[in-house]
């Protein structure tokens, strides 16, 4: 189960990556999404939502047996908090897309999502710094990026408004 658990929480190997694993999964997860999204026709919002929840929720299980592996507390390898935390706009994204309520290009929110999520993920404004810095197991490792999509997913809501 321990293999299982390492192949999840680097996202199949990604966070392996010598160079900016975390940014680098975090683009192939909104390529991931945007291909399903816009170019296969997967639309199911309730489907999407109950798959990142169960991922959730399991990547806690996942992380803390596969921290274990690695050497320091907030190991680089474990990028399935990238995932989460990146595919938390993009899920409103579909929600936006499926109600009318977007009225620039599709890519340009998604090219917006990454950058935003980015962007929080790397300076850590508060809360995403609280969770960085007082959760050095992984529960931290997970809720910084959850905080940081979170914020993401409110930029987008409010450019949608605006736009």
């Amino acid at each position: 189960m321990k293999k299982i658990n390492v192949l999840i929480s680097t996202f199949f190997g990604y966070g392996y990556l010598t160079k900016i694993p975390g940014t680098v999964t975090s683009l192939v997860t909104t390529v991931f999404i945007y291909i399903a999204y816009e170019y296969l026709g997967y639309t199911d919002l309730k489907f999407s939502i109950i798959f990142f929840t169960l991922l959730f929720f399991y990547s806690f299980y996942a992380v803390k047996d596969a921290e274990s592996e690695f050497k320091n507390k907030d190991p680089r390898q474990i990028v399935i908090d990238e995932v989460l935390g990146q595919a938390m706009p993009l899920i409103l994204l579909l929600y936006l897309s499926q109600t009318n309520q977007l009225n620039i290009q599709i890519e340009i929110y998604y090219v917006l999502s990454f950058v935003f999520f980015r962007f929080f993920d790397i300076l850590k404004p508060f809360p995403v710094s609280y969770f960085d810095k007082n959760f050095k197991n992984y529960f931290g490792i997970i809720m910084d990026d959850i905080m940081a999509g979170l914020y993401s997913m409110l930029l987008i809501y409010l450019i949608s408004l605006k736009f």
